[in-house]
């Protein structure tokens, strides 16, 4: 048993009762053991010693009496066949006797008495019986009846008497036997009832202490524990009972101090919360404010700018056409710097503005059809494929949810993009393709121009960014940076692949509808897109033949939307290849 300097713990308490109660009972039981062996003694010599012994010494004067009747049978007759009783009954009379002699060896009176019945049973066969069965055999009936005197019967008669003293001996060993069976039987019956109130005292005991030891202090603590539940954090708590419960009722109360503590930080930091949440809002307020000042400014600098540059630059020309080969050279070169100028200022200003615009001005996400929305690509970029023999293939493309014009500004700029950049005496050829990617459509498209190298990856989204001299190619630096606002804007991401051998591969994510989702999951697969990335085996057959194999790039292409002087168209590509590789078929 386990106690502290407090008291007993509730653990050595219930063991200290455990083992009173069982000790307790374990000495009942062992009463009862022997009391119920005694019982079953008893029990025995009533049924099987005292009852047989008795029903055996009956028959046994029956047996006696039937020989002294054919003794007088057979002196009355002479006849043989009245002996036979006499023979039977000695036989028997010998088999009780075996019988008798082995249960009376527990009781030595009675087997005395026995013995004397037969001692006085074997003296009257010898000095009647026998004698009477002689003088018949030698003398006839006359001298047999001469025996028969009055003092044979009498020696009979004191056989009778022994029998009956055996018998009674017997009934009273019986009622002994009987009385002893009713004493464990009571006595037994007396242990099972102190049995039965060791344990109903031990469990009313038991359910005392529980409720005294468990149940008080546990209501207590409960009762402590709502009162801080409520919200009263700065009430104490204090166990009572036995040690555990108190034990537990300090840890609850560090509890209580821990959980009060962090209450109070959590109050303070919701204020410097409000605080700074009160501070961002007049931020954003400004901010929104600020914005639509900004797009109220970008709206009347690109409309009041652009009529004084048309100015310039249509007078430049007048100037240019009329007094072209009438100045110097000098002259023709300043006027034509300045044409170039106005017109370079004049497609910034309208970049900028659309791009500007781009997530202000919205009509709507509706459901497009990408490959539908490539042939539009195909027809606003075909002058500038006509003029670079430049191909341009697409897969088949899926349908998403997007504003279609950003959409088509979207793929327009990367086309261009890959038209070119595009590598020397090597014709263009751009390939967009699709492929699921867990919730996203993953859309690549990859040319074979002169590529861009893995430092200036991200540097080519960066608005006004350029990898090239305007001179080498033409543009403002704002196509890339509009690519990545219109997929942002849309919820995707923009990255460039530098992974693949030749040529520039730009991947854009966008999100997928729940119907594509859901088919990808089923294992169905949506028609026409690659779900995993991998492309059939036809199709990279095709790609081996056809694969496009550039030349040595080192620079990246111009971050630039802008397209070039006319070229020629190529058509599409009805098959629609797959997804999954770094390289897409072409032609």
């Amino acid at each position: 048993m386990t106690s502290t300097g407090a008291g007993w713990s509730l653990r050595g308490r219930l063991a200290v009762l455990v083992a009173i109660v069982g000790l307790l009972l374990i000495g009942v039981a062992v009463a009862e053991t022997v009391v119920a062996t005694r019982n079953r003694a008893h029990i025995d010599a009533v049924l099987n010693v005292t009852g047989p012994l008795r029903a055996q010494s009956q028959e046994l004067l029956a047996v006696l009496v039937d020989q002294e009747t054919a003794i007088r049978g057979y002196a009355l007759t002479g006849e043989r066949e009245d002996l036979v009783p006499f023979d039977t009954g000695r036989q028997r009379e010998q088999q009780l006797a075996t019988s008798m002699d082995r249960l009376l060896t527990t009781y030595p009176e009675l087997r005395d008495e026995f013995q004397m019945v037969q001692q006085q049973a074997e003296q009257w066969r010898q000095t009647v019986a026998l004698p009477v069965i002689a003088a018949i055999d030698a003398g006839g009936t006359v001298a047999g009846q001469q025996l028969l005197t009055d003092q044979s019967r009498q020696q009979f008669d004191q056989i009778r008497v022994a029998v009956d003293a055996l018998q009674n001996g017997i009934l009273e060993v019986r009622e002994e036997a009987a009385t002893d069976v009713r004493s464990t039987s009571n006595l037994l019956v007396l242990l099972l009832v102190i049995a039965a109130l060791v344990v109903l005292v031990a469990g009313v005991v038991l359910l005392t202490s529980l409720e005294r030891m468990v149940i008080r202090p546990l209501t207590s603590l409960a009762g402590q524990v709502r009162e801080v539940a409520v919200g009263d954090y700065g009430h104490g708590i204090a166990g009572t009972g036995p040690p555990e419960f108190r034990r537990l009722g300090e840890d609850v109360d560090a509890m209580r101090q821990k959980i009060a503590a962090d209450l109070a930080e959590v109050r303070e930091a919701r204020e410097r919360i409000e605080w700074v949440n009160t501070q961002l809002q007049k931020q954003a307020e400004e901010l929104t404010r600020s914005n639509r000042d900004l797009e109220q400014f970008a709206y009347v600098a690109s409309h009041d700018l652009q009529e004084p540059l048309r100015k310039v630059a249509s007078f430049c020309q007048l100037l240019q056409r009329r007094y072209a080969g009438r100045l110097d050279e000098r002259a023709d070169q300043y006027i034509a710097f300045a044409v170039d100028g106005a017109q370079r200022m004049q497609r910034l200003i309208n970049d900028l503005l659309a791009f500007s615009r781009i997530g202000r001005l919205t009509a709507g996400f509706t459901e497009v059809d990408l490959n539908r929305l490539m042939e539009e690509v195909a027809g606003q970029t075909e002058p500038a494929r006509q003029y670079a023999d430049a191909e341009l293939t697409w897969g088949e493309l899926p349908v998403i949810r997007g504003e279609e014009p950003l959409l088509t500004n979207l793929l327009v700029n990367l086309v261009s993009n890959s038209v070119k950049f595009r590598r020397a005496d090597v014709p263009p050829k751009v390939h967009v393709s699709a492929r699921l990617i867990g919730e996203d459509w993953e859309i690549t498209c990859q040319d074979n121009g002169i590529g861009i190298e893995p430092e200036f990856a991200d540097k080519i989204f960066v608005i006004f960014q350029r990898l090239h001299a305007k001179d080498a190619y033409p543009g403002t630096g704002i196509g890339l940076a509009i690519v990545k606002k219109i997929v942002e804007y849309h919820g995707g991401r923009v990255w460039v692949d530098t992974d693949v051998p030749e040529g520039t591969a730009i991947r854009f994510t966008l999100p997928a509808l729940p119907a594509d989702i859901e088919a990808a999951k089923s294992g169905t697969g949506v028609d026409g897109a690659d779900v995993d990335g991998s492309a059939p085996a036809d199709v990279a057959t095709d790609r081996a033949d056809d694969e496009v194999r550039a030349g040595d790039g080192t620079v990246g292409a111009e971050a630039d939307g802008e397209s070039e002087r006319p070229s020629a168209v190529v058509g599409q590509s009805p098959a629609g290849g797959g997804t999954g590789g770094m390289k897409e078929t072409v032609g």
